[in-house]
């Protein structure tokens, strides 16, 4: 006698084979099974495309990161020289504007760390202006230096647009007032509208503007409308986004969320007074 009949009857796979080909419940075992096969399939290449992905995102941020220092009047010129050192990667605690060297900025992740309650901080609704909820503790900066002086900085910046959130990177001056330039690198803003913030034209305007005013408060920001070159407050605006207001207004506050205390304020305080 076959060892299957000791057991009692002929296993699950002989009877599911044995049931008419239009019983309802072997139509359901059939999908059910069809189901699980698909379902590790797809999480086994997740989880094997994973690493894939990571470097790839790691790859267009740092692409971003250079088209920025590039954009640099002169930049080009710098980094042939001895003088100049490469780009230098810290890691700021936010609070304070204090560089941690225990943390290697290689290895720390921003955005995971902005997930985590351990490493990262609730933002108060009332100065949560980028819709961020939690921001990490820590952020890893870029700097750029010339004879020992700090040429460029590089900070990175996300907030809340009107499709989704952006993820970019802000260039300025060693003045930490003047901008160098503004890229997203990351985002998904309705084509033809909120991504025109990737056009090549309206990110030059920010190139020159003024993050703050001679009495420290923050100006910068996307206009409504176009810019008059005559008004004052052209110094710290570039024009609106045609159609996308919600999304020019996301820009404007995740700029001044990051700039601020909540943000790099403390530690631009801290550049700012090396060249005083």
């Amino acid at each position: 006698m076959p060892s299957e009949g000791k057991r009692g009857g002929p296993g699950l796979l002989r009877r599911l084979r044995d049931l008419p080909n239009d019983s309802p419940a072997k139509t359901i075992l059939v999908a059910l099974a069809v189901c699980l096969v698909c379902s590790a399939v797809v999480a086994g290449t997740a989880v094997l495309l994973r690493p894939l992905q990571l470097a790839n995102q790691e790859q267009e941020r740092q692409r971003h990161i250079l088209e920025i220092v590039e954009r640099l009047p002169g930049i080009a010129e710098l980094f042939e020289t001895a003088a100049v050192r490469q780009v230098e990667a810290q890691v700021v605690e936010l609070a304070t504007g204090a560089t941690v060297r225990a943390i290697d900025p290689a290895k720390y992740d921003q955005r995971k760390a902005a997930k985590d309650p351990r490493t990262s901080v609730a933002i108060p609704p009332e100065r949560d202006i980028a819709g961020l909820k939690r921001r990490a503790r820590y952020a890893t900066v870029f700097l750029v230096r010339k004879d020992d002086e700090i040429a460029l900085i590089i900070l990175p910046v996300h907030g809340a647009g009107y499709a989704s959130t952006l993820y970019g990177y802000l260039a300025l001056e060693g003045d930490a007032n003047t901008v160098v330039a503004l890229s997203f690198f990351e985002h998904a803003e309705t084509p033809g509208l909120g991504a025109g913030v990737d056009d090549l034209a309206w990110r030059d305007q920010w190139q020159s503007k003024q993050v703050r005013d001679e009495a420290g408060r923050l100006r910068v920001a996307v206009a409504e409308g176009r810019v008059d070159p005559a008004d004052p407050a052209a110094l710290y605006q570039v024009d609106g986004l045609s159609g996308a207001t919600r999304t020019g207004q996301g820009v404007t506050s995740l700029l001044r969320f990051w700039l601020g205390e909540d943000g790099f304020g403390p530690f631009l305080r801290k550049i700012h007074a090396l060249r005083e």
